[in-house]
């Protein structure tokens, strides 16, 4: 099927968010959200065109890259770094490149730069963290001097025990997100299971409908032809009468004349 001119002008506009998305913005660039946003009233323009709808598969990719730009520009958002790594782990890019100049989709490409980035930032910002300790006088001194090789090794050692441990719950809140998901699968089937026995009884009293409703029939045709003949009977019954009534009365007249 063709693609309608409001199907075009969005591939267009979403080719030109996901190139904006991958490079580099500075702080307070208000167009790509902009552009996010006519995105999805697009979208829903589609949604709602019956004549010239795409297929659902991808109407779900569309869906799915818009999904990922919005959930990319709420990630930056965020003030911490790690909460920022934390979201753009959920993210789901998509699957299929939007237009065939594309080798691999680009939003495959952001999320691993917007994921490398964000690790680097919360790098950072932990190695800042351990790299200060308040002296006697509380005031902040940085603890890595020039030769302290054990200060450096301490140092090193904090910061791989917190990225491990927010690695570590990084793994638990992938761990839970994927026992939920398991959880709505199986519901998902149940519902699926019970729905399908439900068509079977359906398709079974239907079935059992039409049966009655076909025997009734016959019945009533049974019924009718029977009707027409008792009318039959007795429209004969009535002519038999008058004839006989005439007849009589012929007889009569010719046995008793009048009276003069």
């Amino acid at each position: 099927m063709a693609k309608s001119r409001l199907e075009l002008n969005f591939v267009r506009l979403l080719s030109r968010c996901e190139v904006m998305a991958s490079e580099r913005r500075e702080q307070g660039e208000w167009r790509l959200e902009k552009f996010v946003g006519a995105l999805e009233e697009m979208l829903t323009s589609i949604k709602k065109d019956a004549s010239s709808k795409p297929s659902p598969e991808l109407l779900i990719e569309y869906c799915r890259k818009v999904d990922f730009l919005k959930g990319l520009l709420e990630a930056e958002k965020l003030p911490s770094p790690t909460e920022k790594a934390l979201a753009n782990q959920f993210l789901a890019p998509g699957r299929t490149p939007t237009i065939s100049k594309e080798r691999t989709p680009v939003t495959k490409t952001v999320h691993l730069q917007t994921q490398a980035r964000y690790t680097g930032e919360m790098r950072n910002e932990l190695l800042e963290k351990t790299s200060l300790s308040p002296n006697s006088s509380g005031d902040l001194y940085p603890r890595k001097r020039k030769g302290s090789t054990s200060d450096d090794k301490q140092t090193s050692a904090e910061l791989d025990a917190m990225l491990q441990h927010h690695h570590n719950m990084q793994e638990k809140l992938a761990e839970d997100m994927l026992r939920l998901t398991q959880n709505l699968k199986n519901n998902t089937l149940a519902a699926q299971n019970v729905i399908k026995q439900d068509n079977q009884t359906l398709n079974q009293s239907l079935k059992l409908a039409d049966h009655n409703f076909e025997k009734l029939k016959t019945e009533s045709d049974r019924l009718e032809q029977h009707a027409k003949k008792s009318v039959n009977w007795l429209l004969w019954i009535m002519l038999i009468f008058v004839c006989c009534t005439f007849i009589s009365m012929i007889l009569f007249i010719r046995i008793f004349p009048r009276l003069r």
